[in-house]
């Protein structure tokens, strides 16, 4: 029997995971927990050979608490989580998979399939690292929002760009708009770093958007997309298109930001 454990701060995803291992032949839930310092305390106390960890919890995050579990404890880790960038931290800790939310059945099964085989094996299972990256990349492009009261699911490449809009962000995709409650920090956590940059404190662009950029001044630019749309590149984050677009110190390089 394989005593699993589920570590999240969210009602909603506890109860989802509750009832997927329920599906699981030969797994008993042996605890659950809110936060960072509640989860460390109840994998001291009931050494679970599974724990479902979720990476952003109050008081602690997930990497924290196995780091202050030292030897107590060395249960096999499954992480979940909403955001990619943290996938390669994951690995390197030698976690058997990582469930990027939302995730369905048949992704959350092929975890347990890896859990199974690194308990069964009593060592980690270091071949899963490129199906893990293939999967986090395959999530990576999609958006899955809130919007109207409707869940959307969105391809990275339908979004032309993304603005602060109060405590909510409006998601730009050629003639439709998504108002959905996020930060700016959090949304750009979400979306694919090489695909997407951010050119200003409230704007986010999709460099495959960009037909032009043009100089006013200042160190200041005016970011032109293929559907006319003119948006303000702060100096402060000049670098970070730069880096995306392959821009040197000896200028722009016309294939990718002037075609």
């Amino acid at each position: 029997m394989i005593r699993a454990m589920i570590a999240e701060d969210e009602a909603i995803a506890r109860e989802r995971m509750r009832s997927l291992l329920s599906q699981e032949n030969g797994v008993e839930v042996i605890g659950e927990c809110r936060d960072g310092e509640e989860a460390a305390t109840l994998v001291r106390q009931l050494k679970p050979d599974l724990l479902f960890l979720d990476v952003e919890m109050p008081g602690m995050d997930g990497f924290g608490l196995l780091e202050s579990l030292g030897t107590d404890a060395n249960p096999v880790v499954i992480f979940t989580t909403a955001y990619h960038h943290y996938a390669v931290k994951a690995f390197d800790i030698r976690a058997v998979d990582y469930l990027l939310k939302p995730f369905d059945q048949t992704r959350f099964r092929r975890a347990m399939e890896r859990a199974r085989a690194q308990m069964s094996n009593g060592k980690p299972e270091f071949t899963a690292t490129r199906p893990l990256v293939s999967d986090v990349e395959t999530a990576m492009d999609r958006l899955v929002i809130r919007s109207g009261g409707r869940v959307v699911f969105l391809r990275s490449a339908e979004i032309d760009w993304i603005e602060a809009a109060g405590n909510y962000v409006r998601i730009h995709c050629h003639e439709q708009t998504h108002l959905v409650r996020e930060t700016m920090n959090s949304m750009e956590a979400k979306v694919d770093g090489k695909r997407f940059v951010r050119i200003h404190r409230s704007i986010i662009v999709n460099v495959e958007r960009i037909r032009e950029l043009e100089p006013c001044g200042n160190g200041e630019y005016i970011v032109h997309l293929r559907n006319g749309k003119g948006l303000s590149l702060s100096r402060g984050y000049r670098s970070r298109l730069d880096s995306v677009l392959g821009i040197d110190a000896n200028g722009i390089k016309p294939e990718r930001a002037r075609q």
